[in-house]
């Protein structure tokens, strides 16, 4: 009886095994697929935050993380100094032997992956850049736990779709079920989990798609709540009643403040960087030393102001219950936004989104301080600016309305004050998508050169190679012969085969031309070898067919 029931389960999986990869993932045999992969997700997103723990209260000395910098206080100087450099000098060695570039991977390149390499990241560089940013969060870096989990949910979504030899479509839905999975167990926020890899990961909503990251999610979930059970990451005083008519304007002011604020950190982040890469360069300093200089300016500031340490849990748990100062908002808001942008500028590793919930309930609660102040009898209270701030600037940093405001809910359980987290999240995402790229990650791989933000039209150019399309000399429908295709070389007009689509769809339009020569380098820059020719019609032929898959997936 055993036996009989054992072939008819493994009779099932291979039938599920080959609905996978004949018929891609709308079938119901693939929901069990993304339970498994949401399982493994969260596993991982929870090892990675019980190892950041355990390794932040022995480097730190304390019982509970949720409060290290009140333990920090009581250390040494020379200790919080120290620990970041030393952190940071273990990083740059890890990056500079694991990774081609020293930089630490995150939830960009997952972005990237899914848009562009069916679904697929670096695993080797994304679990060096897991170690990495573990290292960094557990040793005094200002960035968040969100972006180091996300990639590594990708990297083992990619190990799955590899094995597995899935298509693009059936990989990328295996990406999001991951990410969502990874999202969820981290702040057990199941809604939000799924909406986040729908709305920033896979930037669709497709119906084929909803129900297996769903699931996933929920897996994820339930992963976290077997740990920590069912409880908020933060807890709320009560905020007291929203005045419709009277207050309402007093929140888009806010949304305005808060895309503002997002905007110069994203920046901030941006101009670190640059400076640094530029210093890097001009004193031939090694890679692998950058992140421990970094360590040495957050040790520093850490010795004054412990409060930028980690993902700033205990500093966002004060601003949301109002027990900061108007000047101490202040304060520790400019701190850290210069802290977080030194720890991902000086490529230390970690993510934006925790830091932006503390930057934002800061800016949130200085501006409720001010509010409340200005007209006490028609407003509610301060905390609850500083519960729509945190959303506010979360949502303009990440470029995520929909599944920010529904995070902020899902971590302090307060379902009450939605109207006031909407609008600012509304405005403030609105202001800062119009002086960035929509995000702070879509900026991040616009400065690649890689123009995401503007949608598939931009991208899927660059996907195909000339080398895909062109047709040889001697194919009857390449109308030039090789004199007339070498007169145009000669002319400087031509594509080299390994040039994408998007360069030789802008050489046809300024050429205004049928056709185009492709050639190879044989020896040296300027030794040209004709090969072929591109046909302007079969250009447009792969252009459109790519928009069409990229619509049918996204409607299906």
């Amino acid at each position: 009886m055993v036996s009989i029931k054992l072939r008819r389960a493994i009779s099932f999986l291979e039938r599920g095994w080959h609905v996978l990869l004949e018929r891609g993932p709308s079938q119901v045999q693939f929901w069990f697929i993304a339970m498994g992969i949401g399982i493994v997700a969260g596993f991982a997103a929870l090892f990675f935050r019980k190892g950041i723990e355990a390794l932040q209260a022995t480097l730190y000395r304390t019982d509970d993380v949720h409060y290290i910098h009140s333990f920090a206080e009581t250390l040494p100087w020379y200790w919080i100094l120290l620990l970041p450099v030393m952190g940071g000098l273990l990083v740059g060695l890890i990056l500079d032997r694991f990774t081609p570039d020293g930089r630490v991977r995150s939830v960009s390149d997952v972005i990237e992956g899914a848009a562009l390499k069916d679904g697929r990241v670096e695993t080797r560089a994304g679990i060096a850049s897991a170690v990495a940013s573990l290292i960094t969060l557990s040793s005094g870096g200002s960035s968040g736990r969100e972006g180091p989990v996300v990639h590594l949910a990708a990297v083992i979504s990619t190990k799955a779709s590899r094995w597995m030899r899935t298509d693009g479509v059936t990989s990328r839905d295996l990406l999001g079920c991951a990410v969502a999975a990874a999202v969820s167990a981290s702040f057990n926020a199941p809604i939000a989990g799924t909406l986040f890899a729908l709305e920033v990961v896979l930037r669709h909503f497709a119906v084929h798609a909803f129900a297996p990251i769903s699931i996933a999610a929920v897996a994820g979930t339930v992963i976290n709540r077997l740990e920590y059970g069912n409880v908020t990451e933060f807890s709320l005083v009560q905020t007291g009643t929203l005045q419709f008519y009277v207050e309402l304007p007093a929140f888009l002011l806010l949304g305005l403040v808060s895309g503002l604020v997002a905007v110069t950190l994203i920046k901030s982040i941006f101009f670190v960087e640059d400076v640094a890469s530029d210093l890097q360069q001009r004193t031939k300093m090694p890679r692998w030393l950058r992140p421990a200089m970094a360590g040495l300016l957050l040790g520093a500031i850490a010795v004054f102001y412990p409060h930028i340490i980690g993902v700033g849990y205990e500093t966002t748990s004060l601003a949301l219950t109002g027990q900061l100062l108007w000047h101490e908002t202040i304060i520790f808001c400019v701190l850290k936004v210069i802290a977080v942008a030194i720890t991902i500028g000086g490529r230390m590793g970690g993510g934006v989104f925790s830091p932006s919930l503390m930057v934002g309930a800061l800016v949130g609660l200085g501006f409720g301080i001010i509010a409340t102040a200005l007209f006490p009898n028609s407003s509610g209270s301060s905390t609850l600016y500083a519960l729509a701030g945190m959303g506010a600037l979360a949502s303009a940093v990440l470029g995520a309305p929909i599944s920010t405001t529904l995070i902020v809910f899902e971590l302090t359980g307060d379902w009450q004050t939605g109207l006031a987290v909407m609008v600012s999240v509304s405005i403030s995402t609105a202001v800062a998508s119009r002086i960035v790229d929509r995000s702070f990650f879509l900026s991040q791989i616009e400065r690649r050169g890689i123009h995401l933000a503007a949608g598939p039209q931009a991208y899927l150019p660059s996907m195909h190679t000339v080398s895909e399309i062109m047709l040889p000399l001697d194919h009857q429908r390449c109308n030039c012969s090789a004199g007339e295709l070498e007169a145009l070389v000669s002319q400087d007009i031509y594509v080299e085969a390994n040039a994408t689509l998007a360069a030789a769809l802008a050489l046809f339009e300024a050429a205004d031309i049928s056709v185009i020569p492709v050639v190879v380098t044989d020896h040296g820059p300027t030794a040209f070898r004709l090969i072929g020719g591109l046909l302007h019609v079969d250009a447009l032929k792969a252009y459109n067919k790519a928009l069409a898959a990229t619509a049918a997936e996204e409607h299906s």
